[in-house]
């Protein structure tokens, strides 16, 4: 079955333009204008990914990616957005965006992007149905009072599960799975998010940041994920 893309965006013209080429490269769209049928929309279809711009009437970009995340959606959501400002884009990955694309923006480029965080979710899912054939007694990592589920993609903290995001998970498993290991954010970024991921190593660190608030005792003085100074990062357990 074709994967569905909800487009976002309400400026007629670039609407119709993306809808054409992704249809053209075989997904079914559905495509909104405003913020409010937006959040109807994806609540309704459950779409594969979104395709989100920042600047909607209604409700803006940030919002309807808040209450999705909020709302426990888990399909990658790349947001669209006309301001070249680094702010923004940080802001977009700390609500849980997965990716952004900055306008103007060529056609190929957003294709490869959605091909990408499309291919990046069916990884999971196969990898989701391998681990739950696993044998669950050696699909366990315990660090102190953290432990991490193979099997189950869970982890508790003093036995307690903590709500981790697919790529929070993720990123905490490659930590765990090179603990002791310094990792620079180039090789974080390989391997977690893949070497066609096309984005930069501040998604590491906006991630590492989200990690630290959930598994550190003080998130301001992390002693599990430490940072190398001109480095990377290094796991301590």
């Amino acid at each position: 079955m074709p994967e569905n893309i909800l487009i976002v965006e309400d400026e007629p013209s670039l609407q119709e333009t993306l809808a054409y080429n992704l249809q053209k490269h075989g997904y079914t769209v559905d495509a909104v204008g405003d913020g409010k049928t937006a959040l109807e929309t994806a609540r309704r279809r459950k779409p594969d990914l979104i395709l989100l711009d920042i600047m909607l009437p209604q409700l803006d970009g940030v919002e309807v990616c808040k209450i999705l995340r909020r709302e426990g959606f888990q399909s990658p959501i790349i947001m669209l957005t006309a301001r070249d400002d680094e702010i923004d884009r940080v802001v977009g990955l700390e609500i849980g965006a997965d990716d952004y694309v900055t306008k103007p923006f060529s056609m190929r480029e957003l294709i490869a992007r959605v091909k990408a965080q499309l291919r990046r979710t069916e990884t999971i899912r196969e990898e989701l149905g391998r681990l739950k054939t696993s044998a669950p007694n050696q699909d366990i990592l315990i660090f102190g009072n953290l432990a991490i589920n193979h099997t189950r993609r869970e982890t508790t903290l003093d036995a307690i599960p903590l709500a981790l995001k697919p790529q929070e998970y993720d990123l905490l498993l490659f930590f765990a799975e090179h603990k002791g290991q310094m990792l620079s954010r180039e090789f974080i970024l390989e391997r977690v998010w893949g070497w066609d991921y096309i984005g930069d190593s501040r998604t590491v660190d906006v991630h590492v940041r989200w990690l630290r608030q959930k598994i550190e005792k003080d998130a301001a003085n992390p002693t599990r994920i430490v940072t190398v100074r001109g480095g990377g990062y290094r796991f301590e357990g």
